[in-house]
Formats: C-alpha cells, sequence, structure tokens
C-alpha cells in the first residue's frame, strides 16, 4: 500500500520518537486498563464494607496512577506532533526538490495547480493521519484487546454481549467507509480544479478586468467551488452517520449489560463492582472501535492523497543528470545542432525536425518564424529545458546530455518569452544569477539593458522594492530587468526569448548596440517577431513549422527566401499603415 509505504520512508529517520510514542501509549493504555479493576475493589471491599481506610489507599492509588496517565499522555502527545511535523516537513522537502527537477514537460503533465495541492493540502492530509495515529490508533487496539481479556476475567457468559456488538459496529462502519473513498479521491481533484480556476483569474486579473468579465469568472468559480463544496457534503452526511452509529451501539450494549448483569447479582453469580469494571471495559472496547474507526475516515483520504504525492516522487524527470558528468569546458560557447528534433509525448508529429547549425562565439544568431513555428521550443533545448528526442545538442563540442548541470546553466544566461521577477528588490532580482555582485555591476548591467535611467528614478534605487511577478514595473522595464539579470552573470552564452517585444524601436536599437559593445565574445541567440531587432545579426534562420527554410544575413534573406520576404513586407506594411 503506497500510504505505509509512502509513511514508513519518511518516519524511518525518526525512530526515536516513534519509540517514545509507543512506550507512553502503552503506559497510558495499561493504566486505563488497570483503573476499572481498582474502582470494582473499592465498591465491593470497601463501600460494601464501610472500610474507610481501604477506600482512601485504594483511592490514593487510583489518583497517582491517574495523574501518570495524564503525564504519559501529554508526552506521547508531544511526540507524535512532533513526529507529525517533521514528516509534513520531509515531505514537502522532498516533494519540491523532486519537481525542481522537472523538465517543462513533467510540470505542464501535472499543472502548477496540481503541484501545489499535492504539496500543501495533500502532505497535511498524510501528517494529519501520522498525528492522530500516534493519538489515538496505538492506544486503541490495546484497549480494544486488554478490555476484552479483562472482561471475560470478570464475566465470560456476559462478554457475549461484547461479541455481538463489536462485530455489528465494525460491519456498519465499513459499509460507511467504503462509501467514502471514492468521495475523497473526487475531493481532492476538485479541490485541484478550484485552485486552477482561482490561479487563472488571479494571474489574468488584468485580462479579466479588461473585457469585463469578472461576472463570468466569478460565476466559474462559483461552479468549481459548488462541486467541492457538495463533494464534501456528500462525505460529511457519511461522517455525520458515523458517531450516532457507535454512540447507538455503545448503549444498547450498555442496556443489555446492565439488564442482564443485575440477573447475575440478583443470582449471586456477580458482585456490584465487577458489573461496574465490566461496564467501564466495555465502553473502553467501543471507545476503542470508535477511536480506530475515525482513523478509517481519515485512511481513505490519507491513502488518496499519498498515492497523488507518490506519483509526483515517483514520476523521472525526462531530463535525466548524467551519471559521470563533465565539469569542465576548453571552448567558449560554440553550440551545435545536429539533426536535432523534438515531440512532446503523444503527439501526432514532432515539433522540431532535423535542426542543424552553428552558432559561434562573437557572433549573433537570430531565430525568426510565425507564431507556433517552434521558436521557443528550439531555445528550450540549449539549457535542457527540454531534451531533444533525437539528434545531439552541443556545447563546445560535448553533448548537453552529457554536461554537469551547474556548469551547463553556468553558461547560459536565458531572458525568457515571460520574464518573470521574484518577490523583493530591484538588487536582489539582479543578484539571481549571481549573488555576490557589487553595485557598480548591477548598474553597469542596468545601463547596458536600458534600464538604468528609471531605476536611478526609483525612491529607493536599487533597493526598490519589486513585488511577486514584477506586477508593480511596466512590461517593458519588466523585460529590461530580466535582460539586466542576464547580463549581471556575464555568461558565455545569451539565449533572448523575444525579449526585446515590449520595447519601443527605439530603446531596441539603444539596446542591441550596448550589446554589441558589451558582450563581445559572447554567444548570442536572439528570437524575435520584428526584423528590426534582428537585422543586423551574423545569421538569421527562417523557422517554419519545425523546420529550418533559410539561413543568411538580412540581405542574403531578402534576396533568396520567399518566406523572409512575407514578414519583413508585412512588418513594413504595418509601420507604413501605422
Amino acid at each position: 500500500m503506497k500510504l505505509l509505504r509512502l509513511i514508513g520512508t519518511y518516519v524511518k529517520p525518526h525512530w526515536r520518537l516513534i519509540v517514545g510514542v509507543v512506550v507512553f501509549q502503552l503506559a497510558q493504555a495499561i493504566a486505563s486498563l488497570y483503573l476499572p479493576t481498582l474502582n470494582a475493589d473499592i465498591i465491593d471491599n470497601g463501600v460494601a464494607t464501610g472500610n474507610t481506610g481501604y477506600i482512601l489507599s485504594i483511592g490514593g492509588l487510583m489518583l497517582m496512577i491517574t495523574l501518570a496517565q495524564v503525564v504519559c499522555a501529554i508526552i506521547a502527545v508531544y511526540f507524535g506532533a512532533k513526529l507529525a511535523m517533521a514528516l509534513g516537513r520531509d515531505l514537502r522537502l522532498a516533494v519540491f526538490t523532486h519537481v525542481g527537477e522537472f523538465s517543462e514537460r513533467e510540470v505542464s503533465q501535472f499543472g502548477a495547480p496540481s503541484l501545489i495541492t499535492r504539496s500543501t493540502n495533500d502532505v497535511q492530509q498524510v501528517q494529519m493521519l501520522v498525528l492522530l495515529t500516534c493519538t489515538l490508533l496505538v492506544s486503541a487496539p490495546i484497549l480494544a484487546i486488554g478490555g476484552i481479556i479483562m472482561a471475560l476475567s470478570l464475566d465470560v457468559p456476559l462478554s457475549g454481549i461484547i461479541a455481538v456488538a463489536v462485530p455489528v459496529l465494525l460491519v456498519v462502519l465499513a459499509l460507511i467507509v467504503v462509501r467514502m473513498v471514492p468521495l475523497f479521491r473526487l475531493m481532492q481533484k476538485r479541490i485541484d480544479k478550484v485552485n486552477g480556476v482561482l490561479r487563472e483569474q488571479l494571474t489574468g486579473i488584468r485580462v479579466v478586468r479588461a473585457f469585463v468579465r469578472e461576472r463570468i469568472e466569478t460565476d466559474r468559480f462559483a461552479v468549481a467551488n459548488r462541486e467541492v463544496t457538495d463533494t464534501a457534503l456528500r462525505a460529511g452526511r457519511l461522517f455525520a452517520l458515523m458517531f450516532p452509529t457507535v454512540l447507538l451501539v455503545m448503549n444498547v450494549s450498555s442496556v443489555a449489560v446492565l439488564w442482564f448483569g443485575a440477573f447475575r447479582i440478583n443470582d449471586g453469580s456477580m458482585q456490584i463492582g465487577t458489573l461496574t469494571a465490566f461496564l467501564t471495559y466495555l465502553v473502553q472496547i467501543l471507545m476503542a472501535v470508535m477511536m480506530a474507526t475515525f482513523m478509517a475516515i481519515l485512511i481513505p483520504r490519507a491513502s488518496v492523497c499519498a498515492d497523488r504525492i507518490t506519483e509526483v516522487l515517483q514520476t523521472p524527470s525526462s531530463v535525466v543528470m548524467p551519471s559521470a558528468p563533465v565539469t569542465h569546458l576548453s571552448e567558449h560557447g560554440l553550440i551545435e545542432l545536429d539533426n536535432a528534433s523534438f515531440a512532446y509525448p503523444g503527439a501526432d508529429f514532432p515539433v522540431l525536425r532535423n535542426l542543424t547549425f552553428v552558432a559561434e562565439p562573437g557572433k549573433t544568431t537570430a531565430i525568426i518564424g510565425s507564431t507556433g513555428s517552434g521558436k521557443t521550443s528550439l531555445v528550450n533545448l540549449l539549457p535542457r529545458l527540454f531534451d531533444a528526442t533525437e539528434g545531439e545538442v552541443r556545447i563546445d563540442g560535448i553533448n548537453v546530455r552529457d554536461l554537469d548541470p551547474d556548469l551547463l546553466w553556468g553558461r547560459i544566461g536565458l531572458v525568457p518569452q515571460k520574464p518573470y521577477l521574484f518577490s523583493g528588490t530591484v538588487a536582489s532580482n539582479l543578484r539571481y544569477g549571481k549573488p555576490d555582485a557589487t553595485d557598480e555591476q548591477l548598474w553597469a548591467a542596468l545601463e547596458t539593458a536600458q534600464a538604468r535611467d528609471f531605476v536611478s528614478e526609483m525612491e529607493l534605487g536599487l533597493e526598490s522594492p519589486i513585488a511577486q511577478g514584477g506586477t508593480n514595473v511596466s512590461g517593458g522595464q519588466r523585460q529590461r530587468l530580466a535582460i539586466a539579470r542576464a547580463l549581471v552573470k556575464r555568461p558565455e552564452i545569451y539565449v533572448f526569448d523575444d525579449s526585446f517585444s515590449a520595447l519601443d524601436l527605439a530603446t531596441d536599437a539603444r539596446l542591441r548596440r550596448a550589446l554589441r559593445r558589451d558582450v563581445q565574445g559572447a554567444t548570442m541567440i536572439v528570437v524575435a517577431q520584428r526584423v528590426s531587432t534582428i537585422i543586423d545579426a551574423d545569421q538569421i534562420l527562417v523557422l517554419e513549422d519545425g523546420i529550418i527554410v533559410d539561413r543568411g544575413t538580412h540581405s542574403e534573406l531578402l534576396d533568396r527566401s520567399e518566406t523572409y520576404r512575407e514578414i519583413v513586407e508585412s512588418q513594413l506594411t504595418a509601420e507604413e499603415a501605422a
């Protein structure tokens, strides 16, 4: 069972806490089983004979045992809580670390909302199960088995009531639990859906407002929210049946014990104290069954959550780390693609097919093509966000699959199509790839990225706050800060994935001039939609349907490439029309 394997794997390092829980829960359970016999002694041997000294001595012993029981319970709960919190911490770390190794393919496969749910809500359910196991389930079997033994030792014929009550209770509760399992599984999926809708709406709030879709989006969230609520209510109704069932069986059994016990007292087969103790053991047995039942309620949901967590942990990344990685490169930024192709799993056709080109240090290689031609997929092959499904991608003559990941990523400065800034300050974002960068280096990178002016105008300069995602700066400012972040790193290879799209033509031109001046000797890969951005490139690759249909300089392509001419003419027409 995945749940047991998952819990066993992550609680094993904390075996001392497990021993502590078992020892103190065992002591508490033994005390609970011993106290009714002392109570019976007081009634039969103290109250019945009027022996006050005996009553006080046995009562004092009961008080001490009760205090010891309280202390044991507190310590057991402390150890149990510590174990559960350690399990939750280790599970969240394991999921986060493993997801960090995923390629874009696996992240898209699960989806960000589902991964967030699995590392928070799902882990919390497993953590809660461990906590209640430590505080309830450890003592439940001891109380149940011990209670049955003690009840049999007091009166065997009367124990027949227990033999009937416990199976009846177990059968009824089992029927309820079986119906709850699919509901819990459905609930987790619907929680994923709520998180997905909420995340999408918060991320796209500007678009929602721009198209006046607030009411429609609210209705969409209401549907997802109602589905979760309906599922939870259905599970809650079943849950509500459990405790009345336990109480019904307990009360009927208690009445039966008192009824038949009265006859046995009347004929001298049992004393009043013994009947009282027997009744206490009956309640303990049924309460233990109820505690086990309460665990049975949590186990199905925790089992579903454990399956989802295990699914993440057991999903290998399609980008496999090399067993004997290359940790040193002799050249500086030479990129080679040799018949490289890439296809998504289950796709009928590859996104990229038989790409072959060389990007040399000190030169700019531009990639242009229509939307959906595969430009972003191509540049994602370089830092191994994806792995080529056929052919090779080489950096300085070494297949990227064989390179040490830190060495590979240290060589590449990637500015993605959608630049992302982290919550913090301008300085913390710029130092993301080089934590020891000086303020002078930050300002120099901002100067090259044409961002110095607006950063210096901010009230706190480099220490000005940046909101999560960079939502407190404009799109053009966000792009320039992302470019500056890559420049601070000073890599040998720069990859700009349509990173100038939010810049006006004048800023674009100044930025390209500054890059040619300040990053001489580096290999530059520039993906662009605007011809003006790549007009000075040493090599332009024209991409169409995942294939390089032509290559050359701007003037060469104008002479011989119909596809390139169409792109140029469409943009010139647009500019003239404007």
